[in-house]
């Protein structure tokens, strides 16, 4: 299958402390604790669509710096095309994430200047009209690629994910133009089941998932008007939780498009990011789909 991307790429350092809150002293060991890899939502999208086969097409903006050429060398290296990078970022956008013996994390994202760019969605889609589904993350370069997407017939589909708010400002235009919509519940103003019901009746979406960690997820399909919760896969133990949500919303979009049943894409879905969340990093820990195959069979 055919993906568009089009999502942040980052350097992201991963530091395993005590727990939270984080009480004062001047320096820790935590050995084997700090980790760095290549990151961002547009490459753990891509790299876990790639795992699972699909042939991806990636859209993003990088730096001219030591970072960017570590993220080019790793794309390549993952056999995702790196055509459709730009380079015209003051500097590569990095990222660190605090995680504690439970999972639990807290991202401090520097996005450098990426924010003041803006993909020309017709440039964009002249040579990707063929697409099964363009997956745009909630980030500015987006916003106009996401209502042009959706013009066209494309299936469009996003990740907001932490809204407090149905009417967020910034996330407005993703909520408007996404088919399929994915959010957490980390920060929902009341309980999933009525927020979820508010964004349909607001949005009219085809699909919404709300990600509910080790509740599982919750969907949303419009199209048979009901409402379902997939409960989670535990597959031992939880290293960290960060790039969970993205490898719920990937993997969902892959067995979508191959069957068309979203409450069974769903189910695969709390599989592939259960065993994401054993391995340290966003963009690690992925499985292929004879893994998940395998393990629904069970």
């Amino acid at each position: 299958m055919n993906i568009l991307i089009s999502g942040l790429l980052n350097i992201e350092t991963t530091v395993s402390v005590r727990g939270f809150p984080i009480n004062y002293y001047p320096i820790d060991y935590p050995f084997f604790g700090i980790n760095s890899n290549v990151s961002g939502v547009g490459y753990n999208i891509a790299k876990a669509l790639t795992v699972l086969g699909d042939n991806v097409s990636l859209f993003s903006y990088l730096g001219s710096d030591d970072e960017s050429e570590r993220i080019i060398g790793k794309l390549k290296k993952d056999g995702i095309k790196t055509d459709n990078i730009r380079h015209d970022l003051k500097n590569t956008p990095v990222s660190a994430v605090l995680f504690d013996p439970q999972g639990k994390r807290q991202i401090y994202c520097d996005l450098k200047d990426i924010q003041e760019q803006m993909l020309q969605p017709d440039a964009v889609l002249s040579d990707h009209s063929n697409c099964s589904i363009a997956a745009l993350c909630n980030i500015n370069f987006n916003r106009e690629l996401i209502k042009k997407a959706k013009q066209s017939g494309i299936m469009t589909a996003t990740d907001v994910h932490v809204l407090s708010d149905i009417e967020d400002e910034y996330n407005r235009d993703f909520m408007e133009n996404a088919e399929i919509l994915f959010l957490s519940d980390e920060k929902l103003p009341c309980e999933p089941e009525l927020f979820i019901k508010q964004l349909e009746d607001r949005y009219h979406n085809r699909i919404i998932v709300i990600g509910m960690g080790e509740k599982g997820a919750m969907l949303l399909d419009a199209g048979k008007n009901e409402v379902s919760v997939i409960t989670a896969y535990k597959s031992g133990k939880i290293v960290n939780t960060v790039g969970a949500g993205d490898a719920l919303f990937s993997s969902f979009l892959h067995f979508y498009i191959k069957d068309g049943d979203a409450q069974t894409a769903l189910q695969k879905a709390v599989v592939f990011a259960g065993i994401k969340i054993g391995f340290n990093g966003a963009s690690v820990g992925f499985s292929t789909e004879s893994d998940i195959e395998k393990i629904i069979e069970r």
